[in-house]
């Protein structure tokens, strides 16, 4: 029997059958590697113990696994039509201007071509005005260097995700 301190959302976490929890976890990340590695680790006695194992599975990720992972993500100031988590993740955008949207546009498809793949900040809480500012001081780095950005910004994305399912009511 689970602890009345666990989050309910936890709980129902530990207890859902393993299709269903992979499809959880998948919503949180598209890397099937990240999802199986928190899987095989149920249950959690706490949500910082699913945080930490988020945590140290998206250190172990390969570059496949990463591809994949951002595989998921649309590019920034175009979230997915009709998902709501990638709405609410890139809200920063929705306000910006004609200009700054535009912009964007150019920056993420000349990132997408240096790098082959998506532009990924975790764009919670921040602006449109944050996001180009990051997305043009990234754009200089070595594919080395933006692979493990990448691999942080994911980390960062996936705890907010796995919060959002640990603690969401029924």
């Amino acid at each position: 029997m689970t602890s009345t301190s666990t989050p309910p959302g936890l709980a129902r976490f530990n207890d859902l059958e393993e299709p269903a929890a992979l499809a959880a976890l998948h919503e949180a990340c598209a890397s099937t590697e990240w999802a199986r590695r928190l899987l095989a680790g149920r249950p959690y006695a706490t949500a910082e113990d699913l945080y930490n194992a988020g945590d140290a599975a998206m250190a172990e990720l390969t570059t496949a696994d990463l591809q994949e992972a951002m595989a998921g993500h649309p590019p920034i100031g175009r979230p997915k039509p009709g998902d709501p988590t990638s709405a609410r993740e890139q809200r920063g955008m929705a306000g910006a201007s004609d200009e700054l949207k535009t912009e964007m546009l150019e920056l993420n498809l000349a990132y997408q071509e240096k790098f082959g793949h998506v532009f990924l900040i975790c764009a919670s809480g921040r602006t449109g005005e944050q996001m180009r500012d990051a997305v043009k001081e990234r754009i200089g780095n070595s594919p080395e260097q933006e692979r493990e950005i990448v691999r942080t910004e994911l980390g960062k994305i996936n705890r907010i995700r796995l919060a959002r399912l640990v603690e969401e009511d029924a």
